[in-house]
């Protein structure tokens, strides 16, 4: 199906009545009327990508002719709670309609991307095979598979969305771990914001050759941050084909990536504590400013409901043993240690998660974790209560500040949904 595509005329974004006319049309142009519909939105780290609405109301414009099922785009994160399920999609939809995907298990593979085609797109830096496979309920005969979410810059792999949701948002171990590898090894600063990376071509060739027969469309947001902190939607865009990821992805560096004149000395990043609770989402303060930091400069993460590094358990191990050291020690540690190489993902994520030593990185949590298991893995630290009488979240705005007694800081709201660098690094 050709791609659609609906923007906002103005800072207010698009209305909730916008996007159900979007999905009303984008509906009624699937022939013939779905059955069965496999919806995959993203879990409660996108609240803001508003695919919790678009999933209700495709539950409403849907519901009375077909069943309809829901199944979160995990990828290695925790299940949602039925809290954060409410909170994201309303109470419109049942609870027994939400499925749980598991990256460890359920799973049926599909083909293998051979590793002469990982050498070639990685420029020689990893050269293995990738098997594809996904969550083994999207082949229990659906006649559409509607993957919902939101197109922003992301760590592993350019952009995020599109392919990716099916990849990993659903996809299983030897996918998620090889592919952040990959992207990893490449380079996360060549990668940041770009829509064409090593990762791409990897997650576009599997959907592509290995699964074709799923019936999958896609609905893809665009969400900006107006002055006054709001989020709102710049665009939506809809279909099967490559053209509504690249158009989306280009809305979303107009409003999602931030190209600086000069490098942050001091930047603070307040996570909320209902969306990061680790530092496996937290560290997004990490990849998302890195390319912006001075060297010298110092990261201070305000992270008031943190509680653990990795949404599972034997990543949080393994992130708790191994700590972020960087590209080389992490690398090192690969090719000695066969826990680490046996889960990639991690070892991709302590790169990211590292300053490569050129800027330190202060956490400040509440309660939930303590200093010794700050320094631990390679951070400073603070306590949240005692650093936030000086960097209150609530009284400083997006972006520089000049601070009482002069010191300036740039503050980030929530780093989910931006990048921010310098523009000589981003051409």
């Amino acid at each position: 199906m050709a791609f659609q595509s609906m923007l906002s005329k103005g800072d207010l974004g698009l209305t909730h009545e916008d996007k159900k006319s979007f999905m009303e049309s984008f509906l009624s142009k699937i022939s013939p009327r779905p059955k069965k519909i496999l919806i995959l939105p993203p879990d409660f780290t996108r609240f803001n990508s508003a695919a919790g609405e678009l999933s209700d109301i495709v539950y409403e414009l849907a519901g009375g002719y077909a069943q309809i099922d829901l199944m979160p785009a995990l990828g290695t994160h925790f299940p949602m709670t039925e809290t954060e399920i409410r909170k994201m999609f309303g109470d419109r939809i049942p609870l027994k309609s939400f499925l749980e995907h598991d990256w460890r298990k359920s799973l049926q593979k599909k083909g293998i991307v051979e590793k002469e085609l990982i050498h070639d797109w990685s420029e020689g830096k990893v050269s293995y095979p990738v098997s594809i496979e996904v969550n083994k309920r999207l082949f229990d005969g659906y006649d559409l598979i509607l993957s919902i979410g939101q197109v922003v810059p992301h760590e592993v792999v350019g952009m995020a969305n599109y392919t990716k949701n099916i990849c990993v948002g659903v996809g299983g171990q030897d996918t998620i771990n090889k592919s952040h590898f990959l992207g990893a090894a490449y380079g996360m600063e060549r990668i940041m914001g770009r829509t064409d990376t090593p990762v791409r071509k990897l997650f576009d060739y599997g959907v592509s050759n290995f699964l074709s027969e799923l019936p999958i469309q896609y609905v893809l947001t665009v969400v900006g941050r107006n002055d006054d902190g709001s989020m709102a939607m710049r665009g939506i865009f809809g279909g099967n084909e490559r053209d509504a990821f690249v158009k989306a992805a280009e809305l979303s560096r107009r409003h999602n990536l931030t190209m600086l004149d000069k490098p942050i000395k001091k930047c603070v990043v307040y996570l909320d504590p209902h969306e990061f609770k680790s530092t496996w989402l937290g560290n997004k303060s990490v990849y998302r400013t890195r390319m912006a930091m001075a060297d010298g400069g110092e990261l201070v993460v305000l992270a008031p409901g943190l509680r653990e590094f990795g949404e599972d358990k034997e990543i949080d191990r393994l992130i708790r043993k191994y700590g972020y050291k960087g590209t080389p020690a992490t690398l090192d540690a690969v090719k000695k240690n066969k826990e680490l190489s046996d889960n990639l993902s991690a070892a991709a994520h302590l790169i990211h998660g590292s300053s490569e030593g050129r800027f330190s990185i202060t956490y400040c949590p509440g309660e939930g974790m303590s200093e010794k298991e700050i320094r631990s893995v390679g951070f400073e630290y603070c306590k949240f209560a005692e650093i936030t009488k000086k960097y209150n979240p609530d009284k400083m705005k997006h972006g520089f500040n000049r601070m009482p007694g002069g010191e300036e800081i740039f503050f980030i709201g929530n780093p989910s949904i931006g990048l921010w660098t310098l523009k000589e690094k981003f051409c």
